[in-house]
């Protein structure tokens, strides 16, 4: 399959452009998915750097799956699966936003293209922006070249809308990716495909103790999905936050996490 965006344009994104980076469960859309905050205390984290894109070298050999940080520190990422109501996006991030926590919104692409103005309102948080496919179909059913056209496809909304192509793809439906969807991934730029050690399941709406009791699970460096569109993820939110302030941890955009 041709692909649109040429050697030389990214080359261009990656030496001009702010990169994002940026779940695993239904928007309004797509199907559903098999896949805090420092102390009042705390001194206020600078707004993190946006991180590089994918790299300029196109397409990649196949590319690396991530789901947790080694590093040690004391720190989680939460992923939050990009679809839905548009209010409630922004409740979920004046909720962040109030907690001083920083997230990576892995962005579905028809929900990108009927609110353009999402990406928009993930970057002027702190917060970055990821692929999860075009339309969040069973990825790993998918043969070689709609597999690419997906994530394609959502790439280049998100160079439309952010100059980047974000420095994470994440598979639809499913929390670990397969041989043929990290070649897909590679092949599209992305060196990164970021899976999760925690799922909150919370796009299955079980209720704020629920979910608060899922991300308990989380530990220093783990990266942990979540899910836009769902007023339940924004009331279990502050309890969220407030537990793992709680441990010690503090929640980062996943490039920080795993810088």
């Amino acid at each position: 399959m041709n692909d649109p965006l040429t050697r030389r344009r990214l080359l261009g994104l990656t030496l001009g452009a702010a990169a994002l980076t940026a779940c695993s469960a239904p928007g309004p859309n797509p199907a559903p998915a098999t896949g805090a905050a420092p102390a009042t205390t705390s001194p206020s984290r600078a707004t993190p750097s946006p991180s590089a894109p994918p790299s300029s070298s196109h397409p990649l050999g196949p590319a690396t799956e991530v789901s947790r940080s080694t590093s040690g520190r004391p720190q989680v990422a939460l992923t939050f699966h990009g679809a839905g109501d548009l209010q409630v996006t922004r409740q979920v991030l004046d909720l962040v936003h109030q907690h001083d926590a920083r997230i990576t919104v892995l962005a579905v692409g028809t929900w990108l293209a009927a609110h353009p103005d999402a990406a928009r309102m993930v970057r002027d948080g702190g917060h970055e922006l990821g692929n999860h496919t075009w339309s969040h179909p069973a990825l790993s059913g998918y043969a070689a070249d709609p597999m690419y056209a997906e994530i394609q496809r959502c790439r280049d909304k998100l160079v439309e809308l952010t100059g980047s192509p974000g420095g994470f793809f994440r598979q639809s439906q499913g929390q670990h990716a397969t041989e043929r969807e990290l070649a897909e991934a590679g092949k599209a730029g992305y060196a990164k495909v970021l899976s999760y050690d925690v799922d909150s399941l919370d796009w299955k709406d079980p209720g704020q103790a629920a979910i608060r009791s899922a991300v308990a699970k989380a530990r220093a460096g783990s990266v942990v999905s979540m899910h836009l569109g769902h007023p339940g993820t924004v009331a279990a939110l502050p309890g969220v936050l407030a537990d793992l302030a709680s441990r010690g941890l503090t929640p980062v955009t996943a490039s920080e996490l795993l810088a």
